[in-house]
């Protein structure tokens, strides 16, 4: 990657939508050298793909949640294919130290939270935080290193 690339990364990332005309204005590439680029980074999975931002709070999901889960009564496995089909959670982490995974969930007020500590309770310990405020969301990712 270079820094044409960076910078079309940064660019998709603040909006997806953007045209490959646009892309080829701001980053002063031919539209044919932009395409190709964009094929080049989505064939090495550096874009893995271009989706809509939606708002919980928007669709009726008022409450989101940082969840620890640790103690599993289940095996890894079973646990697993029991979170991807909860429908309140959003992002699920298998993670070291003493928890074993962190989950971000968003329910529709105080019963759907019940409701999702409930669901979970029956698989492992349950440890909630509401969260109050997201001071850093969905920050750009960018390489490390870029060459010249």
């Amino acid at each position: 990657m270079d820094r044409i690339d960076v910078k079309m990364l940064g660019l998709l990332q603040q909006d997806a939508r953007m045209t490959i005309s646009e892309l080829s204005k701001q980053l002063t590439l031919s539209r044919p050298s932009v395409t190709e680029r964009l094929h080049r980074l989505q064939e090495k999975g550096i874009i893995e793909g271009f989706t809509a931002v939606v708002s919980p709070a928007a669709v009726g999901r008022s409450i989101l949640l940082m969840i620890q889960i640790s103690d599993l009564k289940v095996s890894a496995g079973e646990w697993e294919k029991m979170i991807a089909l909860e429908q309140d959670v959003i992002e699920c982490h298998r993670v070291t130290g003493e928890i074993g995974y962190i989950i971000k969930a968003a329910v529709d007020g105080m019963e759907g939270l019940r409701q999702l500590v409930d669901r979970l309770m029956v698989y492992s310990y349950v440890n909630t935080s509401v969260v109050l405020t997201s001071p850093v969301q969905r920050r750009h990712v960018l390489p490390v290193d870029v060459e010249d």
